[in-house]
């Protein structure tokens, strides 16, 4: 019987390739190999990062710097309803659907070519979710017949992209523990592979693989070490060795979400994921390096382990994250020879270039003006910490009402750069990183881990470094750690850069423009103010022989809740949840 079935269906599936799947009214499934190819192929955005390696980088020059200053809406579509709040999604386009997410856990399948709403996925989320930072979702991911996304209630849910309807639905972790997912999931070979947030209850951060058809539980790989991994259902191998560099039990509330998901590249064949800061805040509570928070992480994806780490911020003591987005590319060297590389832009303000293959360290050069707690790395990675810019310890006294010494630093705790991701364009050999200049008062204070509370240790207070900017787009060079050039915006930049073979640089702003840079010099040669802050990140295809660029509007995420100072400033912008869509006008 299984035999005629799949005679069946291979006869189907030749079929349908004769005569075509959309003479057949049906979508074309989305194959491991295509999204593979995502970030060469122009006639659709397939994953989160415009390619596996989140390079956003587009060959389309169509849109161009000549042509930019054309550039018009084609449609918009609303979001709706009362559930505003931050919209940091990234669209995907597909067989000219697009497929976009909300605040809130919520997705859409939009017709590409008209912003006609095709369905709409509203999760019921239960009460007491426990989103540290705003309730959004950064993107979904697709393949086969199927489209992914992550909830507030740390669940992945599996839609029919034709129908909206839910395939399999399945619970990573416990939403009361304060586990949530707000990142993308990433599809390879057949597997989702998503993160996890949670670090400021002390939970611990972890990497899920399941099937993509079924959703069952191939892999997870704690990212703190003394925690084992499981393969198959079955335990699998700790993490690191218990007790090496935390004591006692800390290492079962150790924080390290892995809340912004991760990138992969098929030439070594590993995904790379970052490890947020370790819990609590209070650095005095947990002496030594506290392995592997505030890292990036290579993982094995077929069976869940580590193959190296590099720790960006060992003994964290600022909420200097890890988490944020490794870049694979090509780095070419002074003597021309390449290396296999692969770039971040940290939290605590440093632009580090790795060996992707080893983790070796190659560089570590500054992309914000001032970086109190290290004044550089030396030569094994390792950071020189600057002991006058660590807050005090409690038991010390210094500060009022049992808190420890406050002491003044930069970058403050929201980073010199945060979730949103930068781009690396093949046609430069640039990096564009959204960054923000800002330092913070922080405190540390007596703290017990208790389920599903705030697991901190400290307090803070963000503070703008200079008056008349913020937020600065930066072009840097990886080879040399230099800064060709920036663009400056009063308010802090939040959402996504795109870059182009066309020589263009996208991004947007809290104010709410979408602009368009030089990326030879940082020129704003076209900008559109979209009627809310832009915290999204762009995207660009080609679609009936026009080249599209698409990017969500929302004012939200976690300055106006955690920016101190700053979100006062902030406090004015516009909300409402937008897709925009552009195109140049077709010329009569």
């Amino acid at each position: 019987m299984a035999m005629t079935i799949n005679r069946s269906l291979a006869a189907v599936t030749l079929a349908l390739a004769t005569m075509g799947w959309a003479a057949a009214g049906l979508a074309k499934p989305v194959t491991d190999q295509e999204i593979l190819n995502d970030a060469t192929s122009t006639g659709d955005v397939l994953s989160y990062g415009m390619g596996p390696q989140a390079q956003r980088f587009s060959p389309l020059t169509a849109l161009n710097r000549d042509t930019v200053k054309g550039l018009v809406p084609a449609w918009a579509f609303s979001f709706g309803g009362e559930k505003q709040r931050g919209q940091e999604s990234q669209p995907l386009v597909a067989d000219g659907v697009m497929y976009v997410t909300g605040s809130y856990s919520r997705l859409w399948a939009v017709d590409a070519r008209t912003g006609k709403e095709l369905w709409e996925y509203n999760h019921r989320l239960p009460d007491g979710i426990m989103p540290c930072c705003d309730v959004v979702n950064r993107g979904a991911a697709i393949h086969g017949d199927k489209v992914y996304f992550g909830t507030l209630d740390a669940k992945i849910v599996a839609l029919n992209k034709e129908t909206g309807k839910v395939v399999w639905s399945k619970a990573l972790e416990d939403y009361k523990a304060g586990y949530a997912i707000t990142s993308a999931p990433l599809v390879v070979d057949g597997l989702i592979i998503s993160g996890i947030g949670g670090g400021e209850f002390g939970v611990v951060g972890k990497v899920y693989a399941l099937d993509a058809e079924t959703g069952e539980m191939k892999w997870i790989r704690p990212v703190i070490e003394g925690n084992v991994g499981t393969l198959d259902g079955k335990p699998s191998t700790m993490t690191g060795t218990k007790n090496a560099s935390w004591q006692g039990d800390q290492w079962q509330t150790g924080g390290g979400g892995t809340w912004l998901g991760g990138t992969y590249d098929p030439g070594t064949g590993l995904l790379y994921f970052g490890s947020g800061n370790p819990a609590p805040w209070n650095s005095h509570l947990r002496p030594g390096d506290n392995l592997y928070s505030s890292s990036r992480l290579a993982i094995d994806p077929k069976t869940g382990e580590i193959k190296w780490s590099y720790q960006t911020t060992p003994h964290d003591g600022w909420d200097f994250d890890g988490v944020n987005e490794a870049i694979p590319f090509d780095l070419k060297g002074a003597d021309g020879k390449v290396v296999q590389a692969v770039a971040t832009a940290d939290r605590n303000g440093f632009f580090f270039v790795l060996d992707r293959t080893n983790g070796k360290f190659i560089s570590a050069n500054p992309f914000v003006s001032r970086h109190d707690w290290a004044t550089g790395f030396d030569d094994k990675g390792r950071p020189i910490y600057n002991p006058d810019f660590r807050p005090g310890n409690p038991a010390d006294g210094g500060g009022a009402d049992g808190k420890g010494k406050s002491v003044f630093a930069a970058p403050s705790f929201l980073g010199g750069k945060n979730w949103m991701p930068m781009a690396y364009s093949q046609k430069t050999g640039l990096f564009y990183i959204p960054s923000n200049e800002w330092g913070m008062d922080i405190w540390n204070e007596p703290i017990t881990y208790k389920k599903g509370a705030a697991y901190l240790g400290a307090g803070f207070t963000i503070k703008p470094l200079y008056e008349d900017h913020i937020g600065a787009l930066r072009a840097m060079d990886p080879a040399t750690g230099k800064i060709k050039w920036e663009y400056k915006n009063r308010a802090p930049l939040w959402g996504g850069v795109m870059t182009t073979a066309g020589g263009l640089v996208f991004f947007g702003t809290p104010e709410g423009y979408l602009k368009a840079l030089d990326d030879e010099t940082g020129k704003e040669l076209w900008s559109f103010n979209t009627g809310s802050g832009v915290v999204g990140s762009p995207i660009t295809w080609e679609m009936d022989g026009e080249q599209y660029v698409a990017v969500v509007s929302g004012w939200g995420g976690a300055v106006p809740l955690w920016g101190g100072d700053v979100a006062d400033y902030v406090k004015s912008f516009n909300q409402g949840g937008m897709m925009w869509v552009f195109k140049l006008p077709k010329k009569a």
